[in-house]
């Protein structure tokens, strides 16, 4: 076989081996896509239902959302879907992320449930960077420091009060670690303000379905 020959041949061997591959990994991606994004679904929800338990609503939680994009309060990198829960067509809460840019290693996002009334139902952790053993403490599978939030409110806890307790406030610091719950209370009061300002806004599809 002369040596232009034998450069087509394999030149075809190559791209035959370049397609084969392309189309299984296509082929591979469209498989898991779907399980992937119902693996992230269901993450979600569960992340959700601990903040507003399943048998609190009965509406679909994952599709009766808002787009909220806010910078003044809540910090957001992009646009982001608040997550309304209802029961029999009546608002039961709302559930939104809020970020702080001050944590110790940076950032950390924050999933905060507020009720009708303006009131804490559970904040939630969903990312951070902090110093395992000291500031990831306000993970709640770490200790329960992040549940003092419950209950809370701009009503029923003064706008001093919403700092640790080295600054004046009433929440306890980490033990090793104050940077981290400071910015984790100021963005919880952030989310409150933010609230405040926007709850028509927020709760205005479910009035209107509301009989």
């Amino acid at each position: 076989m002369s040596l232009p020959n034998s450069m087509r041949r394999n030149a075809l061997v190559l791209a035959i081996f370049a397609s084969v591959t392309t189309a299984l990994i296509a082929g591979v991606y469209q498989l898991t896509a779907d399980n992937i994004a119902h693996s992230q679904q269901q993450h979600l929800l569960t992340l959700l239902n601990q903040l507003v338990p399943s048998q609190q609503y009965n509406n679909a939680l994952l599709s009766d959302t808002v787009l909220i994009d806010n910078t003044d309060y809540l910090h957001l990198d992009k646009p982001e879907l608040a997550y309304r829960a209802r029961l029999n067509q009546n608002a039961v809460a709302v559930i939104f992320p809020v970020i702080t840019p001050n944590g110790y290693s940076g950032k950390i996002k924050l999933l905060v449930a507020i009720n009708p009334q303006g009131e804490l139902l559970g904040v939630r952790v969903v990312s951070h960077k902090e110093t395992a053993g000291l500031g990831d403490a306000i993970e709640k599978h770490k200790s329960d420091w992040i549940d003092s939030f419950n209950h809370r409110s701009l009503i029923n806890t003064p706008e001093r009060a919403w700092q640790v307790k080295r600054d004046g406030g009433e929440f306890d610091q980490l033990t090793g670690a104050t940077i981290t719950p400071r910015a984790v209370v100021k963005a919880v009061h952030n989310s409150l303000l933010y609230y405040q300002q926007h709850k028509h806004f927020l709760f205005s599809s479910l009035e209107k379905k509301q009989p």
